[in-house]
């Protein structure tokens, strides 16, 4: 069993360790340039010298698989027009195969498979499996996944609760070690991710701006509690109208009033993707034209397409660069960074730009 080493808890905010400065890059849709292995990086300091970095890396048990991903099936893909988005993907594959050459670590001690593989949905008609991370479009793929495995003709009618509480899909973790390694092995897996800031924002106005019966009971009463001095008996009793400043300190809390939530969690511990060799690499940023080329490799029916409407408060404005300013500018220097600093893994390997502000 794998020893993690207890580190004294730390509250972020009155941490004296070092963070990244933001700085300006002009980068278009979340790709920044190739990792700088700069060694006086604070960031890239951190990423070697934190064991709980290399700990995150070393938790599967009796695994056989390739250290390197397997080349993705092509054959079905005849137009053309997929050229780029192809490029792009390939860059991204091998751009995330280095990073964790180089920071994940070769050791495999026994440990928690079940829970590894928790967040991952499986369709076994096109043998697919997709890690779930909330806030990148993962909605709109249990409607694929739903429409793949024959529960639905169309993606378009089906409903937000039957996609998140229909239990009509299956998970990795329902099956027997067996059935886990086999398909881990032989099926075409695939992670969506996004802008770590604005998925955060995104969870955030998603969660707190509109009413919802378990996260402001939940975590809003607690929040509002440890984090709003004087907060009125009102505010106290129905968890409602937590301020986004107050949701980043205890995002930044060691001794959070409430644990982690999905949505807010890092990509890194959702779907491990230095551990399972994921082969595709599809963003938010350019969701629709991954999603549709990721469906063209699968052998998909060519009706098929991913959706684009929003799943909820279709009224609202998309959470983009431009909102998320609005919400950190109400926080500090200090604050903003400690943000990053909890992102940053998420920032480095998946090749996103650093925010600057």
């Amino acid at each position: 069993m794998l020893e993690v080493p207890k580190d004294k808890p730390e509250n972020l905010l009155n941490s004296k360790r070092p963070t990244r400065v933001f700085t300006e890059t002009n980068h278009s849709q979340g790709e920044a340039p190739a990792l700088r292995r700069n060694p006086g990086s604070p960031t890239i300091q951190l990423i070697e010298k934190q064991q709980g970095t290399k700990i995150l890396f070393r938790k599967f048990s009796e695994t056989n698989w390739s250290v390197d991903i397997r080349p993705l099936n092509k054959s079905l893909v005849t137009d053309s027009k997929w050229k780029r988005i192809d490029a792009t993907q390939e860059k991204r594959r091998s751009f995330l195969r280095e990073f964790c050459k180089k920071y994940g670590g070769v050791s495999r001690p026994q440990s928690h498979v079940f829970h590894m593989v928790s967040r991952i949905y499986v369709e076994d008609k096109h043998k697919i499996l997709y890690c779930e991370v909330p806030k990148a479009g993962c909605s709109n793929w249990k409607r694929i996944l739903m429409v793949l495995n024959g529960l639905a003709p169309s993606a378009d009618n089906i409903s937000h609760d039957a996609v998140h509480y229909g239990k009509h899909l299956k998970k990795l973790d329902s099956f027997d070690l067996k059935g886990i390694y086999s398909r881990l092995n032989t099926y075409t897996k695939a992670v969506f991710v996004r802008d770590p800031m604005e998925r955060l924002v995104s969870a955030f106005r998603d969660k707190f701006e509109h009413p919802n019966s378990y996260y402001h009971p939940v975590f809003g009463k607690a929040i509002i509690k440890k984090y709003r001095p004087n907060a009125c008996e009102e505010a106290l009793n129905n968890g409602s109208g937590v301020k986004f400043k107050e949701f980043i300190h205890y995002l930044l809390d060691s001794h959070r009033p409430v644990g982690m939530d999905i949505h807010w969690e890092k990509v890194s511990k959702l779907c491990y993707p230095c551990l399972i060799h994921y082969d595709f690499v599809g963003k938010f940023e350019t969701l629709e034209e991954d999603a549709n080329y990721f469906l063209q490799l699968i052998g998909a029916p060519k009706e098929l397409k991913f959706p684009n409407f929003k799943d909820r408060h279709s009224s609202d404005k998309r959470t983009n660069a431009q909102v998320v300013g609005q919400y950190l500018k109400d926080l500090t220097r200090t604050e903003r960074q400690l943000i990053y600093d909890f992102y940053y893994l998420d920032y480095l390997m998946f090749n996103y730009t650093t925010p600057f502000l």
